[in-house]
């Protein structure tokens, strides 16, 4: 089963994105060969209060059993703690925050916090490095970069937070898992999205190093073609049962870790 944790139903403000209404994703999917599709709100990410978006993607995971639903949460606004309680009720598999995006310090009290009830409550959290290449953005899509050291910092903000983290590159992630304890580096998961293939290898060097079931698949569609994460896939010559980890064994391993006790 080939699950993309890496989704997005909405649209970018800064360029034109097609592919992010429900039926244009789930076109997408069926081009791709995707199963299951974590979703978030890309165009609420912008908002004031990003989970003002939520309810779009709550109905899109009921209306398609292809979704599934990951709610932002805010840990500056007043409401947060109940964005948590409404995405356990929904069954979530995570929740996400995009921090810099907000005007939050991505390693502060509010985001420890925030790390602190989730782990409680056996939650994920879903966050991206960037959205876009640097490159390409325009002056006004000004957010920073997550950084290595705000990730290793939310790990250790309490012993059952769990991070998927998402459009990450083997700098990023060598200087995280290298950076934490064993422990540590086993309650991150990484998306492939943003790890170079072929020629540079970048991706097989870290499945080597870092370990295969440190990986899932994403794409970060519709912001960037989910066919360059499959022909990733595709080019490595990987041991029995490894694709098959990636694609959603890992995922579904990780969601298995329920709350601590």
């Amino acid at each position: 089963m080939r699950i993309d944790v890496n989704a997005f139903i909405g649209r970018y403000p800064f360029r034109r994105s097609p592919g992010g209404s429900p039926s244009g994703l789930l076109g997408t999917m069926d081009r791709a060969g995707t199963d299951q599709a974590w979703i978030s709100n890309l165009s609420a990410v912008f908002w004031q209060d990003p989970t003002d978006g939520n309810a779009a993607v709550y109905q899109c995971a009921a209306a398609e059993s292809r979704f599934r639903p990951v709610p932002a949460v805010h840990p500056g606004l007043p409401h947060w703690e109940e964005v948590l309680r409404e995405a356990r009720a929904r069954e979530a598999p995570c929740v996400r925050c995009d921090p810099t995006h907000y005007g939050l310090d991505p390693s502060g009290a509010e985001m420890r916090a925030l790390a602190a009830a989730c782990g409680r409550l056996g939650l994920s959290v879903l966050m991206a490095v960037r959205l876009e290449d640097i490159r390409q953005r325009h002056p006004n899509d000004g957010a920073a970069e997550l950084s290595p050291a705000a990730v290793r910092a939310l790990v250790r903000a309490d012993p059952r937070v769990r991070l998927i983290i998402t459009h990450a590159d083997r700098d990023f992630i060598e200087q995280v898992h290298f950076g934490s304890t064993p422990g540590e580096a086993a309650r991150i998961l990484w998306d492939i999205a943003w790890i170079w293939g072929p020629p540079e290898d970048h991706l097989e060097l870290l499945l080597r190093t870092v370990g295969v079931e440190r990986f899932a698949f994403g794409t970060g569609m519709p912001l960037r073609l989910p066919e360059a994460s499959v022909a990733k896939l595709d080019l490595l010559d990987l041991g029995p049962g490894e694709r098959e980890r990636i694609e959603g064994g890992n995922v579904e391993g990780f969601l298995a870790r329920g709350p601590a006790l």
